[in-house]
């Protein structure tokens, strides 16, 4: 055969990478297995047609594999054809150290490509050594055909074995587990080219039991429409036990590279898949923000006319039916309101992540329902649920004193009034006018006692006074029949007044007319009446109704009492003096013979009034001191429950605070992974809900004391507000840093950077972070980029601050410092991958059909696409990128 010059015009479009070790000890050349005649003569067929499928390039071919490479010119073309480099100039000589040179050339250009030729020498090949020459063809077809085949970082064969076993999955019959005897029966061959060109066969009607048809069909198929020489018989493969495995595989390589265009369509498929699947995340992420912020803005909007409404009712059970159902909201309507706010602040901050992280606009939601505007909205509720409650107790406490004083003035009220009943008929009387002497004196002397009494009284009337002005200043809701028995006592009082001074005078005027007067009566009667009037006072302070609100003050009641009770024996000594003085009558009478009527001139008091009343005095002390211990005992136990409040608030509320600065240290700590911190973080969050019950039972103390009318507490500087402001926070801040974590997280994993990256990030923000609070000035950050080994310039800098800090709110969070320091390096979706991925679906046209949409994506993608994107009127069914 006429020897070829390797001068062929064709293009080196690329070069391969050299000393690339791509043949593994299993791959080397088995020279043993050559000996069977039925694999040598398919691995002679196969390898010829492989070869002549890259020598027509060059405008030639070869007929007997084992003699026309001898001379080395068209084994050096070969190479040169597929590798796209040229080779040494090959000597023109005949002669066999001609042949042997070029051959030589030929096997080192392929050693140069990193492939070991084991035993295989130049001399083999120029004497036409067929197990040598297929040997060196093998060499040559797994180094430049199979080589590069990977799939999921396999090697060559596995890669090429992968390929196969997915692209035939799908199909009946056909299981591919190696390169010989799952290729026998045809049908192998046939899913392969059906699964990328379904319109050249139709698999549906090839038969398991027709190996020879369903070989030749794809055959034939792969050369006329593939470009793909018949490189092997039908019957060779079918009559022999086990297939050459080397002819197959290089059969099949053919197939792959010929379908190499759809790999890259299905790839461009799976990116717009994953666009698309983003794209319908966030759309989703955005509705559900926008639901939730509705809602709970409506939820605020209706509250707060509520917690407004300060119109105070004028019954203490209403008063504190309103304070029940306050209590109810906070326990139990308000703490599902607070979690939905966290959560929507932490999907709002997630959604942005992911709007970020793949290259998207961030999220601005509808007017009026940002995070901020829930956040203003939510401050506002929380003022007025503030001022709200302080009401509530206030009014709960003037109701409680108008109650009391209500009770009060009715007592005195009473108490008065049946001590002036008949007073302005008696004082109206003319009894002096018809009186003798003595009754004169008498009815002096008894008009004198009044005026005593009187005067004794008019402490009563300015109490009742008092107490009535105090009703008007607490705004009593029974003011008027107050005021209307208050003016008719005041008004009786002024007439009595003017009553007694007349009658005085009316008596003054005859007294000069009567000079008699039994002295001891009138002794009798004038120190009768004053204590008479001490034992009444005595007598109402004993059944004196009283409130205090603590120990102190009981205990302040209960020495008064005691000081009182130290009087009694004084008293004692009146009241038996008083008495003296009718035994002193009662001799006199005895010892003159005087028979004496019973009754004092002077006065109504019997010497039994003083007795009994003495006795019902006594009587009254005893009963004084049970009701002051019984209200002992109510404040100790008033005592109890404040200690009982304070020993467990004083325990929660650092519990809080601790809680608080731990979660803060996790959360700027750079030991450890972030799974590890998230990990902590979820511990801390469970242990924080498990903490909930002390919580309650808190709730629970702080109810009974309200509910005991408890408004301070001196134990303990902590209130159950404090408490629950506390708790709430404390929630707020664990679930806004596992989802700050989870954010970083989805950042590392989405930027691709290292678990030690993200550690040394953390490590320069904290060391510049100086007020530790998660967020750096712009000097800070200046500073920490200068010690990155950033060479910043004012225009630079500028710049990456609007990248940073696009808000111009003066700092720079971590999360921010992550998307900077990892932006230009990060692996994502960008508008141009997509468009460069739409126009490999659409085969580089400037539209793209509904049908190829809809058959290169799954179902849900395609419709989702579809509907997203513009569709012309003419042509029908196009669809633009």
């Amino acid at each position: 055969m006429m020897a070829v010059e390797p001068q062929a015009q064709y293009n080196t479009s690329y070069m391969m990478s050299e000393e690339h070790q791509y043949m593994s000890p299993e791959d080397e050349w088995d020279r043993d297995l050559l000996l069977d005649p039925a694999w040598e003569k398919q691995q002679r067929k196969t390898f010829t047609a492989w070869c002549n499928s890259h020598l027509r390039k060059a405008g030639t071919q070869i007929e007997n594999i084992e003699d026309d490479f001898r001379n080395g010119l068209k084994l050096m073309l070969l190479l040169e054809v597929i590798s796209g480099e040229r080779l040494p100039k090959p000597d023109k000589g005949k002669m066999r150290f001609h042949k042997i040179a070029n051959v030589n050339k030929a096997l080192d250009f392929i050693c140069s490509k990193g492939v070991k030729l084991v035993s295989i020498g130049a001399e083999e090949i120029v004497d036409g050594n067929t197990k040598m020459t297929l040997g060196m063809i093998w060499t040559i077809i797994l180094r430049f055909a199979i080589q590069d085949i990977s799939v999921e970082e396999t090697s060559a064969k596995e890669g090429l074995l992968l390929w196969c076993q997915r692209k035939t999955a799908p199909y009946r019959n056909v299981n591919v587990q190696n390169f010989h005897i799952s290729w026998k029966d045809g049908l192998a061959l046939c899913a392969l080219i059906h699964r990328h060109r379904p319109d050249l066969i139709d698999y549906s009607k090839l038969r398991k039991d027709d190996p020879i048809g369903n070989l030749n069909t794809a055959f034939e198929v792969a050369e006329k429409y593939l470009d793909i020489p018949k490189m092997l018989d039908a019957e060779d493969i079918v009559n022999t036990p086990k297939p050459d495995e080397k002819a197959i595989m290089t059969y099949v390589s053919c197939f792959y590279h010929a379908f190499a265009g759809a790999e890259q369509a299905e790839t461009a498929a799976n990116r717009i898949c994953k666009v698309l699947a983003v794209n319908q995340e966030n759309e989703k992420l955005m509705e559900e923000y926008e639901k939730l912020a509705s809602e709970l803005l409506e939820w605020i909007r209706k509250t707060i006319p509520w917690l407004e409404n300060r119109m105070a009712e004028q019954q203490m059970k209403a008063m504190q039916q309103k304070l029940e159902d306050f209590r109810d909201y906070r326990r139990i309507h308000k703490p599902p309101r607070v979690q939905e706010k966290c959560q929507l602040e932490i999907n709002f901050n997630t959604l942005q992540t992911k709007l970020r992280l793949s290259n998207r606009p961030a999220f601005m939601p509808s007017e009026g329902k940002m995070v901020s505007d829930i956040a203003n909205a939510w401050k506002g509720l929380e003022q007025v649920e503030k001022g709200y409650e302080e009401w509530l107790l206030t009014e709960i406490r003037r109701l409680e004193r108008l109650d009391h004083l209500a009770e009060k003035f009715k007592q005195k009220c009473s108490l008065h009034q049946s001590w002036t009943s008949g007073k302005e008929e008696l004082l109206s009387m003319k009894d002096y006018e018809s009186a003798s002497l003595m009754e004169i004196r008498a009815l002096m002397r008894k008009h004198e006692a009044f005026e005593s009494d009187l005067a004794a009284h008019q402490d009563r009337v300015e109490q009742i006074a008092a107490i009535a002005q105090e009703l008007n200043e607490l705004d009593y809701h029974d003011a008027s029949s107050v005021n209307a028995r208050c003016q008719g006592i005041c008004d009786q009082w002024d007439n009595l007044g003017t009553l007694t001074q007349k009658r005085r005078d009316s008596l003054e005027r005859v007294e000069k007319l009567w000079e008699t007067i039994d002295q001891l009566y009138l002794e009798f009667a004038k120190r009768a009446a004053p204590f008479n009037n001490w034992m009444d006072g005595a007598m109402e302070d004993l059944q004196d109704m009283f409130i205090v609100h603590s120990t102190e003050e009981i205990h302040s009641l209960i020495t008064a009492h005691d000081q009182f009770k130290a009087t009694l024996p004084e008293a004692d000594k009146e009241r038996m003096a008083t008495m003296g003085i009718q035994s002193e009558i009662v001799k006199i009478a005895q010892t003159y013979g005087i028979k004496l009527s019973g009754v004092n001139p002077y006065t109504n008091l019997s010497p039994q009034d003083i007795t009994n009343k003495w006795e019902a005095v006594k009587h009254l002390v005893p009963l004084r001191d049970q009701m002051l211990q019984e209200e002992v005992a109510r404040q100790q136990a008033n005592e109890r429950l404040r200690r009982q409040f304070a020993a467990q608030a004083n325990i929660i509320g650092p519990w809080i605070q601790t809680k608080m600065e731990e979660i803060g240290h996790v959360s700027v700590d750079i030991a450890g992974s972030l799974e590890e911190q998230m990990n902590n973080l979820k511990q801390y969050e469970q242990n924080i809900i498990n903490y909930k019950c002390n919580i309650d039972k808190l709730e629970g103390d702080h109810q009974l004391s309200q509910e005991s009318l408890i408004f301070d507490n001196k134990h303990t500087n902590y209130t159950m507000e404090h408490i629950r402001v506390g708790w709430e926070q404390l929630l707020t801040t664990i679930a806004r840093t596992i989802n700050e974590v989870e954010n970083q997280i989805l950042t590392r994993d989405a930027k691709g950077i290292s678990q030690e990256q993200l550690n040394e990030f953390r490590a320069s923000f904290n060391h510049f972070d100086r007020k530790r609070n998660g967020m750096m000035d712009p000097d800070d950050f200046r500073a920490c980029l200068i010690s990155m080994g950033y060479d910043l310039g004012e225009v630079e800098f500028a710049r990456i601050m609007t990248l940073v800090d696009s808000n111009n709110t003066g700092v720079v969070t971590f999360q921010a410092f992550i998307d900077f320091m990892t932006r230009e390096t990060a692996e994502t979706d960008t508008a141009d991958q997509v468009m460069a991925s739409f126009k490999i679906l659409a085969s580089d046209k400037a539209y793209i059909t509904v049908d190829e949409l809809r058959r290169e994506l799954p179902a849900e993608q395609a419709e989702y696409c579809i509907s997203r994107m513009t569709r012309y009127i003419r042509p029908a069914d196009q669809v633009q990128p």
